[in-house]
């Protein structure tokens, strides 16, 4: 990409925005007139829109660095690699959840919340301004709250309920912050923010940043906003499960990253430490709890919350080190694939709830178990898989950012975690299941899980090439 060009308000530069837009709303026109079983036509073009908008956010990634609509949204590479893992990442939920929601009642409205999801994780990712950030915030929430107690059942509703209460509470403390800082700074656009927080009392701005993080934290489900994690992913459908993990992370850290990057840059506050802490929090508590757990969701839940400790290192480092944005933006679409991936395993044996019912697999289902194996040992970080080489770029950029105690921390919980992946793995080749133990998989989410587990190692493969692209400039 190129250098920052002026200030452009051109609406198609949000071309991938607003194809989820329009087909949200005319999804949820048609599935007013559609009978039942013609439901999957709003699936259908919920599908359509996804894919235009990697088309255009491809296209778009090769066009200069500019913002839109008053400096209020960044094109960069930041949101145009953003863009294409939130796209990607919807569609493949999209898929493993049109086979489950076929001739539902209420088929058309997951649809339509799931777009909506989508697009405020995608306008957190883009947000170049504090009002911005919180209307993404907003949007990338309130739909997802639906989604979690889609079901309408007992654990569905306490995962609606946890995941509304704790999202309003730092919702307000978020919004609580913005005040602050524009109080500090005058200003709510990052560029300005960053000359006028540098000169603001430090106290003000340090309450103001506090109360901010609190909500961007809370949507990439890291500590300490993480209590809603496992009993929202435990109660929801494993669709949305595979949803709330992956894509609302993906927007909430570029929006992390960016305010990094750019207003806080220059703030005399040691964020930087408590970025530090609160990466090695999660990844110790995401491991510690995951360690006994029985349940696959909700062992998939605390391992997004420990994924999260990994991924803030080259946060903690931003500013300091040339290797911070190209270590995020390759882990995060890493990240996404190999998790969805696992997603994928689960959403494709239904009646497999604990590790227990996986006994037996690796003879009933050899091409399923072993997408679960590179699945669980990428989220590792084994070698040749995409997570690999994240974390070996988020490593690095924790030495060259001069917190190298963080990147051992990081290593120390990393071969710690193996331990509970393998209890899953375990079973399913150790273990003979009774006859007839699993029912015939879903072959769509069988389908995924296959194509996620081959482009994660296909990713790690092409490390190299893909860190290259990620290098770009950035809208300050």
């Amino acid at each position: 990409m190129n250098e920052m060009t002026g200030m452009n308000e051109n609406p198609l530069d949000l071309l991938p925005e607003v194809l989820l837009a329009a087909s949200a709303v005319l999804g949820l026109l048609l599935g007013a007139w559609l009978p039942r079983r013609r439901q999957w036509l709003t699936g259908a073009l919920a599908g359509a829109a996804s894919i235009g908008g990697i088309v255009a956010a491809a296209i778009a990634a090769a066009k200069p660095v500019e913002t839109a609509f008053g400096e209020s949204f960044a094109l960069d590479t930041v949101t145009a690699t953003s863009r294409l893992v939130i796209l990607g990442s919807t569609l493949l939920v999209l898929a493993l959840a049109m086979p489950r929601m076929y001739a539902d009642p209420r088929e058309t409205e997951f649809y339509v919340l799931l777009q909506l999801a989508s697009l405020g994780a995608l306008m957190l990712a883009g947000a170049q301004d504090l009002l911005l950030l919180a209307a993404g915030y907003l949007l990338a929430s309130v739909p997802a709250y639906a989604l979690a107690g889609f079901r309408k059942d007992g654990p569905g509703t306490e995962a609606a309920l946890k995941y509304y209460v704790v999202g309003a509470l730092l919702g307000v403390l978020m919004l609580t912050g913005i005040t602050v800082l524009l109080a500090a700074g005058r200003a709510t656009s990052y560029p300005v923010l960053r000359t006028d927080l540098a000169e603001a009392p430090a106290g003000l701005v340090a309450v103001g940043t506090l109360a901010l993080l609190s909500g961007v934290l809370f949507k990439a489900g890291c500590v300490p906003g993480h209590f809603w994690v496992p009993d929202a992913v435990q109660g929801s459908p494993a669709p949305v499960a595979a949803f709330l993990t992956t894509v609302p992370k993906i927007g909430a850290l570029a929006a992390f990253y960016r305010l990094a990057a750019v207003p806080l840059t220059d703030a005399d506050l040691p964020w930087a430490d408590l970025v530090a802490v609160l990466a090695v929090a999660s990844m110790t508590l995401g491991n510690l709890a995951a360690f006994f757990q029985q349940d696959v969701k909700r062992l998939l839940a605390y391992s997004t919350i420990s994924q999260v400790g990994y991924l803030l290192l080259p946060l903690a480092v931003a500013g300091r080190t040339g290797l911070d944005q190209e270590a995020l933006l390759y882990y995060l679409a890493g990240y996404a694939l190999t998790n969805l991936g696992a997603f994928a395993v689960v959403c494709a044996l239904p009646g497999a709830d604990t590790i227990d019912d996986y006994r037996g697999l690796a003879r009933a289902h050899p091409a399923l178990t072993a997408s679960l194996v590179v699945c669980l040992l990428g989220l590792v970080g084994t070698p040749p898989t995409a997570v690999f080489f994240g974390k070996l770029e988020a490593f690095s950029a924790a030495f060259d950012g001069g917190y190298a105690w963080l990147a051992v921390v990081a290593a120390v919980n990393t071969v710690a975690s193996l331990f509970y992946y393998l209890r899953w793995i375990g079973p399913a080749f150790l273990a003979r299941g009774p006859a007839g133990a699993f029912r015939a998989p879903s072959r769509p989410a069988a389908v995924i899980a296959y194509g996620a587990a081959t482009g994660s190692v296909a990713l790690g493969l092409l490390g190299g090439t893909v860190l290259d692209v990620l290098d770009g400039p950035l809208v300050r």
